[in-house]
């Protein structure tokens, strides 16, 4: 299974929202600790002690602060101008997959799926407005973008997304889709409130979300949920292609018969464990 990452936000920059007042149950400076971690991202793997503070919006001092107290941590080093993280950092994102070993059990499923589809797999959960990988199984570099376990993508026009946002009542959906940007990233992308909510109905009524070229120009993906035993939706998997070699009308006719039986796999196993 492939190594962790910190996840990665679409445009390599933090989003920096604001947050609740300090108090006996918020601790500001570990708040702001994460903020600098999270100002790294594949855009900028390294960065002065002034970018750093820009992009984690803090002072130069404070963030001097969290920068050496990470760098004793051994979470980050610097070679006296510019500052990076360390492999260390991968352990946090471990932390949350060591503590779901569904995922561990849920690997071969994937890569027997992408055995019988020839098309890549992936496993994603929902954080906020985003999905977060997971889990990756790549036969294909079908996207521009390199995505690995961590990676974030909007969940508007994935058909990961738009399969956990239909786990969700319709008030929460609304209110994730308002609060998320949504760029018309092709020329097929929904962007309109009504049109996404009617998507998302949709596939909650037929179980399956397929999305034609709306992330990426020739990218094609369809996804089916994951669920516990409550039913919740806690995950979604899916296989994506290039629409030149496999067609969306295709990988439905063809492939979601097998994607859904896999994530029905992975969800009997979820139920199994303790």
């Amino acid at each position: 299974m492939a190594i962790p990452a910190l996840p990665l936000r679409p445009d390599g920059a933090p989003k920096v929202a604001p947050g609740p007042t300090p108090g006996d149950s918020y601790v500001q400076s570990f708040a702001r600790g994460l903020e600098v971690i999270r100002s790294f991202s594949a855009s900028t793997p390294q960065q002065t002690l002034s970018e750093v503070a820009a992009r984690s919006c803090l002072t130069r001092a404070g963030a001097r602060r969290i920068l050496l107290t990470l760098q004793t941590l051994g979470y980050v080093q610097t070679d006296g101008k510019l500052f990076r993280l360390t492999p260390r950092i991968l352990d946090l994102g471990f932390a949350y997959l060591s503590s779901m070993p569904i995922w561990n059990l849920a690997d071969p499923v994937m890569e027997g799926l992408v055995d019988e589809v020839k098309e890549s797999c992936s496993a994603a959960v929902l954080d906020g407005s985003d999905i977060v990988y997971v889990l990756r199984v790549p036969v294909h570099k079908v996207m521009s973008i390199s995505l690995g376990v961590g990676s974030r993508l909007p969940a508007y026009c994935t058909s990961l997304g738009r399969v956990l946002l239909a786990g969700l009542p319709d008030m929460e959906v609304k209110a994730r889709l308002q609060a998320a940007d949504k760029p018309a990233r092709t020329r097929h992308t929904a962007t309109d409130l009504d049109a996404l909510m009617a998507c998302v109905q949709q596939v909650r009524k037929q179980g399956w979300s397929l999305v034609d070229q709306e992330l990426e120009e020739g990218l094609v993906s369809l996804s089916a949920p994951i669920t516990n035993r409550q039913g919740d939706t806690v995950a979604a998997l899916n296989i994506s292609g290039q629409a030149n070699r496999t067609s969306a009308r295709k990988m439905r006719d063809n492939m979601l018969p097998a994607l859904q039986q896999a994530a029905q796999q992975i969800t009997r196993m979820l139920m199994q464990k303790p």
